[in-house]
């Protein structure tokens, strides 16, 4: 097994696709709307990559946030709200806002285990900060750290309810940047004092969570060279010392710009300077088969990690309609008072 997870190009495997699949063995998959049409669709293609590997447990991973990042989108599934909205209610009702987000992300995570997505990239963990790129924005939980780790422990906890797990990002915080990292590469120039906030969520969810995504972010105050991504010692010192993260270890889609280099450096890059799997989402072969030659096998540490991070998820997993109705339905009646 090689430590990536790929791309799909279509609603279906190409043949090329899948001869280079059975033969890499990538850790996993990423699916974006190119690759969703309906529930029977997204079933059968992950099935086929299940039946490609033999494992039941297979990481196979989207985008589904709510709000504006959603892969899987009305009128085939409902649409989700962003994590602002969660925020807000916050500010009436804090323990009314958990239970709303809990509620939520349990109803999210039942569309995607019905259709054999078992991680959901997914919570925003970023602490929002006045000023910053809206590239986060109102996919933030807010912009108090430990009301931000609570609504993230609940969406966690909402995911796993069914049989979803979910990836915490982007470490070590991604509220202060100040450009769109898929076009740019930010510089945060904050003191490590000022870091500290943004640690805090993720310190706080360190032991619940079991997969988080690094950032492309330069943080000078830690490491004036490399983005977090591509940091030793911002993986080593930050993320798994000062966070205390010992879960897998993802990168952000290593096509973004804000990274240099070409697609297979960037990938031998992150995984040497620590990264458990690399995140390449576009599903050019060139660049995967390249990813591929340049990987080394996945060590023991990572594949460990890759275990437990997919150990409590089941599926693909019947869905409910009524159980589904009844969580949007309590969400729902819980945000009402934000208009109330």
């Amino acid at each position: 097994m090689i430590p990536a997870i790929f791309g799909l190009s279509g609603l279906t495997l190409t043949a090329e696709e899948r001869a280079f699949f059975r033969d890499a063995d990538p850790a996993g998959y990423i699916l974006f709307g190119r690759n969703v049409a309906d529930r029977a669709q997204v079933l059968a293609l992950t099935e086929d990559l299940r039946g490609l590997h033999g494992r039941g447990r297979l990481f196979i991973c989207i985008d589904q946030e709510g709000g504006r990042v959603a892969r899987m989108r009305p009128p085939e599934w409902p649409a989700y709200p962003p994590g602002a909205v969660f925020d807000r209610l916050y500010d009436r009702a804090p323990i009314t806002a958990i239970a709303a987000a809990r509620a939520n992300a349990e109803a999210l995570g039942r569309d995607l285990a019905e259709v054999g997505i078992s991680v959901d990239c997914a919570p925003v963990c970023d602490v929002r900060q006045p000023g910053a790129h809206d590239v986060i924005g109102d996919r933030a939980l807010g912009a108090e750290p430990l009301r931000v780790a609570a609504l993230a422990r609940a969406v966690l906890d909402g995911f796993a309810r069914a049989g979803v797990a979910g990836c915490i990002k982007h470490m070590p915080g991604h509220g202060r940047a100040l450009a769109d990292s898929h076009k740019h590469l930010p510089i945060v120039d904050a003191t490590v004092d000022e870091l500290a906030s943004d640690l805090a969520p993720f310190a706080a969810l360190a032991a619940r969570a079991r997969i988080g995504m690094t950032g492309h972010i330069r943080f000078p105050a830690w490491d004036a060279e490399h983005p977090a991504t591509l940091s030793p010692h911002i993986i080593a010192a930050i993320i798994r010392e000062a966070i205390g993260f010992d879960g897998l270890l993802l990168t952000d889609d290593i096509d973004m710009q804000a990274l240099s280099g070409s697609i297979p450096e960037r990938a031998a890059a992150a995984v040497a300077a620590g990264c458990d799997v690399v995140l390449n989402c576009w599903a050019r072969m060139d660049d995967m088969q390249g990813i591929a030659a340049a990987l080394p096998v996945m060590g023991q540490a990572a594949a460990r990690r890759l275990e437990h991070a997919l150990a409590e998820t089941a599926v693909p997993a019947p869905g409910d309609p009524d159980v589904h109705a009844a969580l949007i339905a309590h969400r729902d009646a819980l945000l009402a008072q934000v208009a109330a």
